[in-house]
């Protein structure tokens, strides 16, 4: 390959990038580098920007309600990816064992995900809505005094099967697709010695997709805490007495409802920092873990 050959795919290359790369610096790298810098200002629509160092993340460490919101934040994450992982590797191992109407289910359980969180939201808002539900009755039928407006427990659980419901389908996508791919000589070899569905499906299944389902940890962790914004912002405002008060909602009241730039850039810095280091552990632990064959 001549040198002008070499060159003119290179400037071809950047030229298809260069769209991909102002706009990952307008709306990313910016944003980012100009968060950090305005963490250290106490910087105010009324007051504007007045330099004070650390003391923003000193107010930080001192505030039960930020370190309440963190443990709301953590145990919201963990319980979304654990739920979701569940209901999705169930829902999949039966799809997979299907032979008839496999299209149907997949579209029947994938949809709820291709709405966006706000529309999710209100659809769940009105079936759980507590005086006009469409589950609420059968609920109280049970015993159940259902008034989530006002019981935080009740709130927190009901987000999070919210959360859950509109992610299931982006996790059987990728389920579904890596169960298919599984030799089929394991799944008769595990029949004929007489193995369990259970079995097979912890077993055998699990270890040879568990490339997809490390991905998956990651991929529903962020969405624990930065894709559920919506709903909590049109189910519960991050109430009741802040039992759903992640730190991602929290960090958009101290912005634009209390105009504490500088405030709310520290808590950005630090939900960035405290997931960029979940990440990192996450992506540790699948080296070691992960079977990626061999």
């Amino acid at each position: 390959m001549s040198t002008r050959e070499v060159f003119t795919d290179r400037l071809q290359a950047g030229v298809l990038l260069l769209p991909t790369m102002v706009v990952s610096l307008l709306f990313l790298y910016y944003p980012t580098v100009r968060a950090v810098g305005l963490s250290f200002y106490r910087a105010s629509l009324a007051r504007g920007d007045v330099f004070v160092g650390l003391e923003n993340y000193r107010r930080l460490a001192s505030s039960p309600e930020y370190l309440r919101s963190l443990l709301v934040s953590v145990l919201f994450a963990a319980c979304v990816v654990v739920g979701v992982m569940a209901v999705a590797l169930c829902v999949s191992f039966l799809i997979h064992e299907i032979d008839v109407g496999k299209g149907v289910y997949l579209v029947a359980v994938i949809w709820p995900y291709a709405l966006p969180p706000a529309v999710a939201g209100l659809v769940f808002l009105f079936i759980a809505h507590p005086n006009i539900g469409i589950f609420t009755s059968y609920i109280e039928t049970l015993g159940v005094d259902v008034n989530w407006f006002s019981n935080g427990p009740q709130a927190f659980v009901v987000v999070l099967i919210a959360a859950v419901w509109k992610q299931v389908g982006y996790n059987v996508i990728f389920m579904t697709a890596a169960l298919g791919n599984v030799p089929e000589s394991l799944t008769e070899t595990a029949e004929l010695d007489g193995v369990s569905r259970t079995q097979r499906l912890l077993r055998v299944y699990v270890p040879i997709i568990s490339p997809t389902l490390v991905f998956l940890v990651i991929m529903n962790t962020i969405y624990g805490f930065f894709g559920t914004f919506a709903m909590i912002d049109l189910m519960t405002k991050g109430g009741p007495a802040g039992a759903t008060n992640i730190l991602i909602y929290d960090l958009y009241r101290t912005a634009f409802q209390f105009y504490e730039f500088g405030f709310a850039s520290a808590k950005s810095v630090v939900l960035f920092v405290a997931v960029g280091l979940l990440m990192y552990g996450q992506f540790r632990l699948s080296d070691r873990y992960a079977y990626y064959g061999g």
